[in-house]
């Protein structure tokens, strides 16, 4: 290697790291605005208390548990849905226009902006199919949104087994759903668990969709059904940020509640990122 070549590899490692580092740094500083004013505000009335005096007082509980029945929701409609659909582009699928529509369509929705989820959400689920502003509507509008996100991701774990694994599984006389249920599907799970934890940082974090389809500011009750309304911590969040009461005197309400937002999406993510693991030591062993 040259002088020259080896000058320009320092250069493009430096400005790799500095960009990492850079990254890194902005997301300790986010984390500790957060934490620094949020903190003071987190007890275990303001996590298991109903709010009082339109959310100037009491606890968050209905929030917190409006948004993990709605990642629960979700994920447990996209993620089956999304599996099923790569495996049928990658496995099943031959090339031509109607696999070419089914990709574009499904990159075209990964762009959609979340508030035409939000307005499709309302006239299909909320009026058309007569859920009405509900839990059900709600989960099921931000299922559509995480749809793409673990399709896409599924693909790419399912283009990375090696093509001599399903070789080597036809060519014992097993059939092609064998195969993939046996052979595939397992050596693709740790990078489908990788779509899963960007689909539930997405879902645990949206607004407008849930703003339009069940959503509520202030309901110190927790959801009867899946067709009641409910509280959720990001919706909250935006309220009580911009156009909430007391703005100012809720401030550490405001900190304190995109807090436990952030400890339940980081939560969510180190149980997918342990199941993660444990797939990947199970097929090393």
């Amino acid at each position: 290697m040259t002088k020259k070549a080896q000058l320009n590899q320092k250069i493009a490692f430096t400005a790799l790291r500095l960009g990492a580092v850079l990254v890194a740094l902005l997301v300790v500083i986010i984390l500790l605005q957060i934490i620094i004013n949020g903190y003071s505000v987190l007890s275990l009335e303001f996590l298991t208390e109903m709010p009082k005096n339109r959310m100037t007082e009491g606890g968050i509980y209905p929030a917190i548990l409006g948004t993990i029945y709605l990642i629960i929701g979700s994920m447990g409609v996209a993620l089956p849905l999304g599996i099923m659909a790569a495996i049928y582009l990658n496995e099943y699928a031959q090339p031509g226009k109607t696999k070419w529509t089914i990709e574009m369509a499904i990159i075209n929705l990964a762009g959609t902006p979340s508030v035409v989820f939000g307005l499709f959400g309302l006239a299909m689920f909320v009026k058309y199919l007569g859920y009405g502003a509900s839990l059900l509507a709600s989960a099921l509008t931000l299922a559509l949104m995480a749809l793409p996100i673990i399709i896409r991701a599924s693909q790419e774990a399912l283009i990375t087994v090696p093509e001599e694994y399903r070789y080597a599984s036809l060519a014992l006389g097993v059939t092609k759903w064998q195969t993939i249920r046996q052979v595939v599907l397992p050596a693709a799970i740790p990078g489908m668990i990788t779509g899963a934890i960007l689909a539930v940082g997405r879902v645990a974090g949206e607004t407008a969709p849930i703003l339009l389809t069940g959503a509520a500011y202030f309901l110190p009750r927790l959801p009867d059904s899946v067709y009641s309304q409910f509280m959720a911590l990001p919706y909250h969040l935006y309220v009580i940020a911009t156009a909430g009461t007391n703005i100012a005197q809720t401030r550490p309400i405001q900190y304190g509640t995109a807090l436990v937002l952030l400890a339940i999406v980081l939560s969510v993510n180190m149980i997918a990122v342990i199941i993660r693991r444990h797939y990947r030591r199970k097929l090393k062993n």
